[in-house]
């Protein structure tokens, strides 16, 4: 990944003082160790009229695998593969923003002794990247950047030049200007809005990520119109840390609008001053809807089928009323990580004996799915390529044969509602479609009528009057003779 800084001078304040306020020499050619790989400070232009200072980091796939870093709170992807073949050696992301703040620590913070005026006097400042990833497209790049005194030019990058019609990638080439920021401020925008774009963090996010943000945000987050948007995503949607900086961030607020030290503001709020109400998420929403559909079916064996790390599982296991569960997915890495954090290991013994958890596709016929009460797809079908649904069909409502079936997946409907969702896409990048209401009624239906279920249709999430609910769940009851098939339209609570 590559970046560059481009400042403009003349014989009284000469370009090549970029080399001073970075702390790199213009002669040198200099690389740094990083955790992740290797990160070279050069110069492809030093003179007087104009000065570049160039950033490279190599990135090396696999040490980040094997250090444990491949995969942050942010979501890197799942898939074995993926961690070793993927955008994190060439597009710019949270890997280049650590890079900066380790390389460039000292100009972050504006500290030159050999220039402390120029340290402090705004520059006029060139920055490119030519391969950013911006999850939400050049819209959100604009919105974040622009508030901030930069004039932007963003292009976003197609998928393949050869063949246009397949659109735009998530990533764009950057272009920032401007003269009235110095370097700290430019530094530290790109410090905090990388990661920000891209939507994802290479490492854990824990705590003292808050300070960080904080101290880099320092006289302009708290006034920036993206700020809810840029804590969240910034601190990998953790709501606590996202909570608490946010609250930090109104105190900052308050305290210069009151000429006085955020200590007096916070000392003067009350104790038990009334909080907004944490909202909550959707995957929260999502479960405990599956688990109201299994109570009200009076389910005990329950199948979680394409379980994941098991998140499922352990609500249902809180629950003595199912007496059994089976986790199944293709993934033994995530079969993996759902028996770590489910503690099988440790369970006791009667606990241990309520569930298991074995590998298996769901696009072929298994006996080992037979017998259950009830079946959970929750937010799996969407994974399927459409041609191999009839398969999946099949081995659940065909073959299994439970007496219940839950159902949920997107409303592709509700996308509009994202403000970060770019119009066209999907929610997921492993998603191969997302319905409509009408679409997966339509599917239902014929499912039900063709296996001899009845079939009912619950909102999971706010239901929206226009474009209905985020998450649509569909509940399969094998209650009537087989062939027939009716169909009930539950009412949003």
């Amino acid at each position: 990944m590559f970046l560059t800084i481009t400042t403009t001078g003349n014989a009284e304040h000469p370009a090549t003082d970029l080399g001073f306020l970075l702390h790199k020499h213009p002669e040198k050619a200099q690389a740094f160790s990083t955790s992740f790989g290797t990160a070279h400070v050069l110069y492809p232009e030093a003179e007087e009229q104009r000065c570049t200072a160039a950033l490279l980091l190599e990135v090396d796939p696999v040490a980040l695998v094997r250090r444990g870093k491949g995969k942050g709170r942010g979501g890197a992807p799942d898939a074995a593969l993926a961690q070793y073949v993927n955008d994190r050696p060439y597009a710019a992301s949270s890997l280049l923003a650590v890079a900066l703040s380790n390389v460039f620590s000292s100009a972050m913070r504006g500290v030159c002794k050999a220039r402390p005026e120029r340290a402090a006097r705004p520059l006029p400042l060139r920055v490119e990247i030519p391969a950013l990833p911006a999850r939400g497209g050049p819209d959100l790049v604009r919105r974040l950047f622009e508030p901030l005194g930069w004039a932007v030019a963003v292009e976003a990058v197609p998928l393949d030049t050869e063949f246009p019609e397949w659109g735009d990638s998530r990533y764009v080439r950057l272009v920032l200007e401007s003269e009235t920021l110095t370097l700290s401020d430019a530094l530290r925008h790109l410090y905090v809005l990388l990661p920000v774009l891209d939507d994802a963090k290479h490492y854990w996010v824990a705590p003292d990520e808050v300070d960080k943000l904080l101290r880099a945000g320092e006289g302009w987050l708290p006034g920036h119109p993206e700020q809810k948007l840029i804590t969240s995503r910034y601190l990998s949607r953790r709501w606590s840390l996202t909570r608490e900086a946010m609250d930090r961030l109104e105190l900052i607020r308050l305290a210069e609008t009151d000429d006085s030290e955020v200590e007096e503001i916070d000392n003067a709020v009350e104790a038990e001053a009334e909080q907004e109400a944490k909202p909550t998420p959707l995957a929260v929403q999502r479960r405990e809807a599956i688990l109201t559909a299994l109570r009200d079916r009076a389910a005990a064996r329950v199948l979680d089928l394409g379980c994941g790390e098991g998140q499922l599982v352990r609500e249902l296991l809180k629950e003595p009323r199912f007496t059994e569960i089976a986790g199944v997915d293709v993934s033994v890495r995530a079969l993996t990580i759902a028996s770590r954090r489910l503690k099988l290991d440790r369970m006791g013994e009667r606990q241990a004996a309520r569930v298991r958890l074995f590998q298996g596709s769901l696009a072929y016929t298994d006996k080992r799915l037979t017998g259950y009460d009830a079946a959970v797809l929750s937010e799996v079908i969407e994974h399927l390529d459409l041609p191999r649904l009839p398969a999946l069909e099949y081995a659940v409502f065909g073959a299994a044969r439970p007496r219940t079936v839950v159902v949920t997946t997107p409303n592709v409907e509700y996308n509009v509602r994202w403000e970060t969702l770019p119009a066209g896409h999907v929610r997921h990048r492993d998603h191969r479609f997302e319905w409509t209401r009408e679409e997966f009624r339509t599917w239902a239906r014929a499912v039900a009528e063709r296996h001899g279920y009845d079939v009912e249709f619950r909102p999971v999430g706010p239901d929206d009057p226009e474009v209905g609910p985020p998450t649509q769940l569909a509940l399969f009851t094998l209650d009537t003779p087989a062939g027939t098939a009716t169909e009930k339209e539950a009412k949003a609570a």
